[in-house]
């Protein structure tokens, strides 16, 4: 394998967003990790802003009482001070997939440049394999987060502030301790010593995790079952014990921990 088909690619991702955003002066001189990182850490940061103003805009503003009661829409201060939180992890949060990216350029992962390298059927197969390994991964490392008392207190708390429908927004999605983000995340970096992914896919996925933590922080109900949407995360940080899955779940089904909204639309009737 060309692992400089990697460095071409990572580079060509540098020059798109450092070269449309600052001076080359600025960026050119500096290191390629640095490069990376600094180019993750501004679509990041854009990512996360963007996604959550366009997202609370729609819907505590143009559908205002339409999705969700006025007293379960979270104060502009509330919102500020998620914000705070995520700005400041958010340089550890992107050093993640730089440290991937790195890993990758050297070889040290099962990586491959092009989906022509293996097939459209096999790429398929190995995205849904991946996919499966970061399900399992994130649903026991947030789990232990909430099991391990340490990790709880000193970690995981901080995003747990927000426990009920008007202190949680889009924004609280990446309202975590630096390295409590980072390890909900790390199963993402893993699946690459375990699978053959492809690269771009790999951080096309990583970076569609800033979409998703917003989206299911809003505290809609989309009932778009198997989804781990807005109405069970929701649950989660009400009862701190269950729906600790990501994308569907499936992993909270088989271990015990899934509580359906159903459940507490019954229990409030």
């Amino acid at each position: 394998m060309d692992l400089g088909l990697f460095v071409e690619e990572t580079s060509l991702y540098n020059r798109i967003v450092l070269g449309s955003l600052l001076p080359g002066a600025a960026w050119d001189p500096l290191p390629h990790f640095l490069q990376t990182w600094l180019r993750n850490y501004i679509a990041g940061c854009l990512l996360y802003l963007v996604t959550g103003f366009l997202w609370c805009f729609y819907i505590y503003h143009l559908y205002r009482n339409v999705f969700l009661p006025r007293d379960a829409i979270p104060s502009r201060r509330a919102m500020q001070l998620q914000i705070c939180v995520a700005m400041k992890a958010m340089p550890w949060y992107t050093l993640l997939p730089t440290v991937s990216e790195h890993m990758i350029e050297n070889g040290w992962t099962r990586c491959f440049p092009s989906i022509s390298d293996i097939g459209w059927a096999a790429y398929l197969m190995n995205v849904a394999v991946y996919l499966v390994i970061v399900e399992f991964g994130i649903y026991w490392m947030h789990r232990e987060l909430h099991d391990i008392k340490p990790l709880y207190k000193y970690l995981h708390a901080t995003h747990h502030i927000y426990n009920k429908e008007n202190t949680l927004s889009p924004f609280a999605g990446l309202a975590f301790h630096p390295l409590d983000g980072v390890l909900q995340a790390l199963p993402h970096v893993i699946s690459l010593f375990l699978v053959p992914m492809h690269f771009r896919t790999h951080i096309i996925l990583l970076f569609m995790e800033g979409i998703w933590t917003a989206n299911i922080h809003d505290c809609i109900n989309g009932k778009l079952w198997p989804v781990m949407g807005a109405a069970y995360h929701t649950i989660h940080h009400t009862t701190y014990r269950h729906n600790y899955g990501h994308y569907t779940i499936w992993m909270d089904w088989m271990f015990g921990t899934l509580r359906p909204p159903a459940d507490e639309e019954t229990k409030e009737k």
